[in-house]
């Protein structure tokens, strides 16, 4: 199915009900009027980082179902498919013929080679600092071959993911084979994942390297458009990347709107949220929460360094059940972009505070995502996070068909699943439509007016009292 301007949800095969059968049956249940797109986060076989490292694209996990399963689901929602395009399982067939075989493996070509990718005499240590990373050290591991002589390859992520070479033919082909299965199988669009560290260059930071980066970014959008599929970068940093990819007619993840909106809410100041509502591009995908944490590093220059150390600060002591150990060492996270929390208990828990916030989001330009554990108002799963010692975890609950049953029957639940049925069938929001952002004070408002309908909030971000209102045909109605 073709992309609707309806809200999209973000969730695994097996985290509303066990399985994709359990998933579709849940969303004709309970939230059909409330959805219209679904990104179903990696579903392939993978051997870590919950199904982002992936052994393969050309079969689902049998514990999810099979393509059948997607295929059916594509019948119903837009569906967004995640490529890594950045790496692959060290336990892929890929990887694991390469460590036997050694150069004479057809896949060698398919990882780079750490020693191979550096001219005579580097890295230098200045090289290695340059190298935009996500772990302490330099992006590289040790491996042995099956003839037991050692190498080096990238890896920039866990070492389970290994990365790939995006210069070499082999991987082209790998890059085409995999968009066109993907597009056969029902998607609509392809998520991008980690896209930004896909292009290497010795002496550059390794991470959106221009002009390379554009040119890979065009390649592959050259293979899914004819096939029926756009593209979606998925890039956590500087707002400014973001403002380039539309620029060039590409969607975009609002991955800056999360703190823009805690802070907000917390210090009763629209003023800043406001300057992004009126800059901010329109085809872009709107967020609060994901399956990784709340973004810190994207409000970049939106707040200033004190005001994001204000909100971090105020989200310690103001959220529910979250802690700044959740973001250490002890719980396999030192990332220090993001925070692990559901946005619920960023909000400590308050229901009035967090459907403010959604409906915040459901009123900015674009397109939103909602996180199915946002879309259950979801708590810090503390359980699960301990149980684990997986930082991420305390925002990646399971829901069972029971828990459904009872989650969805939650006055909030229903009031926020009533608002997202609204965002999804007023006028007022086409995408090319008018907005109009007033912040005075604690006073904050948005205004969205399209096909002669308006659609109006008005919000106190001190109380987090609000009301959302249409109007059609001179007619005043109150939505919430």
């Amino acid at each position: 199915m073709e992309l609707q301007n309806k809200i999209m949800l973000i969730t695994y095969a097996d985290s509303l009900g066990k399985n994709l059968s359990e998933l579709s049956a849940a969303l004709d249940k309970y939230f059909a009027k409330a959805i219209g797109g679904l990104h179903i986060l990696p579903f392939f076989p993978s051997s870590g980082d919950r199904g982002f490292a992936p052994t393969r694209y050309d079969m689902v996990a049998p514990a999810f179902g099979d393509f059948s399963d997607i295929r059916a689901l594509s019948k119903k929602y837009c569906l967004i498919f995640d490529f890594m395009v950045n790496h692959i399982s060290r336990q892929s067939a890929y990887f694991k013929d390469y460590l036997k075989k050694g150069k004479d493996s057809p896949w060698r070509d398919l990882f780079l080679d750490w020693d191979a990718f550096w001219p005579p005499g580097r890295p230098t240590a200045e090289d290695v600092d340059v190298i935009y990373k996500r772990k302490p050290k330099a992006p590289v591991q040790e491996v042995t071959f099956a003839d037991g002589s050692k190498g080096k390859v990238w890896c920039t992520f866990s070492d389970e993911q290994i990365d790939l070479d995006v210069r070499t033919d082999v991987t082209r082909c790998f890059i085409a084979d995999t968009i066109a299965s993907m597009c056969q199988n029902g998607a609509g669009l392809i998520r991008l994942d980690a896209f930004a560290y896909a292009v290497k260059k010795p002496g550059a930071s390794c991470f959106f390297v221009e002009p390379e980066i554009w040119e890979l970014l065009g390649w592959i959008g050259s293979l899914a458009a004819p096939l029926g599929a756009a593209l979606l970068p998925e890039i956590h940093e500087h707002y400014s990347i973001q403002l380039k990819l539309a620029e060039k007619g590409y969607w975009v993840y609002d991955f800056a709107l999360p703190m823009l909106v805690l802070h907000a809410l917390y210090t009763g100041r629209g003023d800043r949220l406001r300057h992004w509502l009126d800059i901010c591009p329109r085809r872009q995908f709107t967020t609060l929460d994901t399956h990784d944490g709340i973004g810190v590093v994207d409000v970049a220059d939106l707040l200033t360094p004190e005001e994001i150390d204000q909100t971090k600060e105020l989200l310690f002591a103001r959220g529910a059940n979250v802690k700044k150990k959740y973001n250490t060492a002890a719980y396999n996270n030192l990332d220090i972009y993001q925070i692990n929390c559901t946005y619920y208990s960023a909000l400590g828990d308050k229901d009035q505070a967090y459907l403010l916030a959604r409906a915040i989001q459901f009123f900015a330009p674009g397109i939103p995502q909602v996180y199915y554990v946002g879309m259950l108002a979801g708590k810090n799963d503390i359980e699960l996070l301990e149980r684990t010692k997986e930082g991420r975890n305390i925002n990646r609950h399971g829901y069972t068909l029971e828990e459904l049953e009872r989650e969805t029957a939650r006055p909030v639940v229903r009031q926020l699943l009533n608002l997202m049925a609204f965002r999804n069938t007023c006028p007022a929001f086409a995408l090319d439509g008018e907005i109009e952002t007033t912040a005075e004070g604690s006073r904050f408002c948005i205004i969205r007016r399209a096909g002669g309908v308006t659609a109006r909030l008005d919000a106190d971000l001190k109380t987090h009292a609000f009301s959302v209102e249409e109007t059609r045909g001179g007619e005043i109605r109150r939505v919430l």
